[in-house]
């Protein structure tokens, strides 16, 4: 069963928006996915995204094949690629990354290497996103106290 953020309830019945588990798979796939795009799968699709796994090595080529496969055939123009790095900040929980040490002080909370040390990968990365410039950000402190980091 796949389970969803909190802060992510007002869309992941209908998954209007792209859920964080999805953007995860596609940071770790190497495959851009527009919104746009996104709103071109059927219902059925999207749920097929988001219940796929992308852990494994030939799990990360089936998940891969099949988006570009997907994207292919909903927009005409093939999938655009996302370098995939190598070791991603959000699997390295020996450090805190900086942006994000830094748009924490912005709203005064301290998070402690422990404290990174205890969230899951997929935690991680969301706090990652969240808090990069020219993102949103209105989910970002909703996401710290989630991760029952407030």
């Amino acid at each position: 069963m796949t389970s969803f953020f909190e802060f992510e309830a007002d869309f992941v019945n209908s998954l209007r928006c792209i859920p964080m588990q999805v953007r995860y798979k596609l940071d770790t796939c190497g495959i851009k996915l527009k919104l746009s795009d996104w709103n071109q799968m059927t219902q059925a699709e999207r749920e097929t995204l988001v219940e796929l796994p992308c852990t494994k090595e030939a799990e990360v080529k089936l998940y891969q094949e099949y988006l570009q496969q997907l994207i292919l055939e909903r927009t005409g123009i093939p999938a655009s690629k996302l370098p995939i790095e190598d070791c991603p900040a959000w699997m390295d929980s020996s450090k805190v990354p900086v942006s994000l040490q830094e748009k924490i002080q912005e709203i005064d909370v301290n998070l402690t290497l422990q404290q990174w040390q205890t969230l899951t990968p997929l935690q991680r990365f969301a706090l990652i996103k969240l808090s990069r410039s020219g993102h949103e950000n209105k989910n970002f402190p909703l996401a710290l106290a989630e991760f029952h980091l407030l």
